[in-house]
């Protein structure tokens, strides 16, 4: 579940990024014609964040974990920069329209070679875009799971094996979400991640302190983890969870305190799971449409508030998870976060520059 991140810092890291994304869709089974489809996003995207902010990353993963998902895995691509942003974000998506003086093609032809294509820029906080796209052009598409489900995962500097772990599963009106923290970092982390996530597969769509139970079990051989859980019922439109342990998890209804949204945090209690915690208490929240729920791991600050972003709520939630990964990660833990939104809800991948233009990214 983490992403191959690719820094974006000089000319050269473009063509590495190109190299890496080539072999993972290889190993994906794309053909050589999507392969190169991807190839060129990538290069687009990685030049882009040179020319405009000078530094970012690329985050890069397979998109295979909902239950209803594709057949073949797509490929995801998450653009993340902290430069000026853009001032018309419409105008920007045009072919022709540049500030650098290039031919200003680059996001044109990312939103044309792209399945999936969105994108959160405002000025003065940077650019986050997100790409998917199919190994083939005559790709089915699949059937939309109950929730759409984005995340950001990605280990401490200087670790390759991330101590968080995540899994999701959707049905056609029922979804649950677990995120895993492991004790500490490093590979005896993960690994304890790693148990429950298999836990969380195993018995998807159970209570979440029934979950948390079978995950207690199942941790005893390992150092042991927070672990978060949450049960998503589409109609009633009902939210139930349970956390032990540093698991933040909150649910974000947008715009309903005059204009602002209303965030409703969910208490995860003391205990580490595998080794020791009292009875697993539940909570329960409403799921009206537009809702977002947000789980991270300690590795990101709390002091976030989407209001301070207008429009984001609105985008794929692995944009906004990009966003706040980007800026409250803390830098000294494994980084996990995840969002999710009732997918028949869900903006759609836009197409159109004056769709992405009407929520909010014009100033």
């Amino acid at each position: 579940m983490m992403q191959i991140r690719a820094l974006i810092q000089e000319a050269s890291h473009v063509a590495e990024a190109r190299r890496t994304v080539t072999e993972l869709a290889i190993r994906c089974g794309f053909g050589e014609v999507a392969t190169g489809r991807l190839a060129i996003a990538v290069s687009e995207a990685a030049t882009n964040i040179l020319k405009h902010a000078r530094e970012g990353e690329l985050l890069i993963r397979t998109l295979q974990e909902e239950v209803t998902g594709p057949a073949a895995p797509q490929v995801e691509v998450i653009a993340i920069d902290r430069g000026p942003g853009m001032a018309d974000l419409g105008a920007s998506l045009h072919d022709g329209f540049s500030t650098t003086g290039t031919a200003g093609t680059g996001l044109g032809a990312m939103r044309r070679l792209a399945t999936a294509f969105d994108i959160y820029s405002a000025p003065g906080k940077g650019t986050v875009l997100r790409m998917a796209l199919c190994p083939s052009d005559r790709a089915a598409a699949p059937e939309l799971p109950a929730l759409a489900v984005g995340a950001v995962c990605q280990p401490i500097a200087g670790e390759t094996e991330c101590g968080d772990g995540w899994h999701a599963s959707s049905a056609r009106a029922l979804s649950s979400l677990v995120l895993a923290d492991g004790l500490g970092h490093g590979p005896d982390a993960a690994r304890a991640a790693d148990a429950a996530r298999r836990v969380a597969a195993a018995h998807a769509f159970v209570a979440p302190a029934v979950l948390i139970g079978h995950a207690h079990a199942a941790l005893r051989a390992t150092r042991g983890a927070a672990v978060a859980a949450a049960r998503i019922e589409t109609e009633p439109g009902t939210l139930r969870f349970a956390g032990i342990g540093n698991i933040a998890a909150c649910v974000y209804y947008p715009g309903t305190l005059g204009g602002r949204g209303n965030r409703r945090q969910l208490i995860s209690h003391n205990g580490i799971v595998g080794y020791a915690m009292r009875k697993v208490a539940e909570v329960e929240a409403p799921w009206p449409p537009d809702t977002l729920l947000v789980l991270h791991s300690d590795g990101l600050g709390t002091h976030w508030d989407l209001d301070d972003y207008p429009g984001l709520h609105a985008r794929h939630p692995a944009i906004v998870a990009a966003v706040l990964y980007r800026d409250f990660s803390r830098g000294r833990d494994d980084v996990t976060v995840i969002v999710c939104r009732r997918n028949s809800e869900c903006t759609p991948p836009a197409t159109r520059a004056d769709d992405l233009a009407s929520h909010g990214e014009r100033p």
